[in-house]
């Protein structure tokens, strides 16, 4: 053990009774007993081999040595303090940065963001959008919403929020969407089919939980992004796939339709923490996207 300082407590024990001139407070202001605070000062004057304290009635009295040690202890303390108090400030100053792939941060987060900021004021939240594959522990980023499949890594620190569903959306500008709406999903193999290249499974998973042929299906233009994906469908130019939170507020407002619903994947929504840096603002995000997805306009079903 180093012998260039005495322990810690100890001169925590020290500082505090030299500063407050009472064992009795000490103890008090460290929540521990009178008997502790005590220990750990003759354990200190036994590290150092002087006395720190006399009696002086019913009280203490620092001693030559103590006086010096308290003015150099509490000068060290004091500036701990400071730095602790400014780096505290700045945990709680620093914005809370959150990953989000573009077109869930453009369809669904940019839209109550305005609530966001009323409800959660103290969070400073800044956004980092990414169409690319988003990883949690990418530096720079507090907290990361995706959408990804179990198990989840022992190094995050996982909230989930909603399972996703999806399903086939097409606008009322779509040239046969009177016929569409009102047909089976078998009618969907005579459409060419707006797909996007990231997530080319999703057609056919939708086909097989419909009993139908993935083989069938004609896939037609595709698209980079989701968010390209569905303003060709709300342009009337095909029938898209897509999770029901990205469509939520085009359903609503009669921009996009869904005739044969939504169904549940795999996947959850989720938000990724790295364990080293869990904060607890993301705590409350997390319980303010669980409501938004669940309350009256969030989109999530069953």
């Amino acid at each position: 053990m180093s012998k260039d300082l005495p322990p810690l407590n100890a001169l925590r024990a020290f500082e505090a009774a030299a500063r407050l001139q009472s064992v009795s407070q000490a103890a008090a202001e460290l929540s521990v007993t009178h008997g502790a605070v005590s220990r750990q000062i003759r354990l200190l004057e036994d590290d150092l081999g002087v006395t720190l304290f006399s009696k002086e009635g019913r009280g203490i009295k620092l001693t030559d040595a103590g006086l010096r040690l308290r003015d150099a202890a509490g000068e060290a303390f004091e500036r701990l303090r400071s730095t602790c108090g400014e780096l505290r400030q700045q945990t709680v100053d620093a914005p809370f940065v959150l990953g989000c792939p573009g077109s869930l941060l453009a369809r669904w987060f940019i839209p109550r963001l305005d609530r966001l900021y009323r409800d959660l004021p103290e969070l400073r939240l800044q956004l980092s959008a990414s169409e690319g594959e988003l990883d949690p522990r990418k530096p720079g980023l507090d907290a990361t919403l995706l959408y990804a499949e179990l198990p989840w890594p022992a190094d995050m620190q996982v909230f989930e929020l909603a399972a996703e569903r999806i399903g086939p959306v097409l606008s009322p500008y779509h040239p046969r969407c009177a016929e569409l709406r009102s047909a089976s999903p078998a009618a969907l193999l005579d459409e060419a089919l707006l797909y996007t290249a990231s997530r080319p499974q999703a057609w056919p998973a939708w086909a097989k939980g419909n009993g139908l042929d993935a083989n069938a299906l004609r896939m037609g233009q595709g698209f980079e992004h989701l968010y390209f994906l569905l303003e060709a469908a709300l342009a009337g130019l095909g029938v898209a796939i897509a999770p029901q939170q990205l469509v939520a507020d085009d359903l609503k407002s009669g921009r996009l339709l869904a005739p044969w619903g939504f169904a549940e994947t795999s996947a959850r929504l989720a938000l990724w923490v790295p364990a080293r840096r869990l904060d607890r603002r993301a705590e409350r995000l997390a319980d303010w996207l669980r409501a938004e997805l669940h309350g009256a306009d969030g989109a999530v079903e069953g």
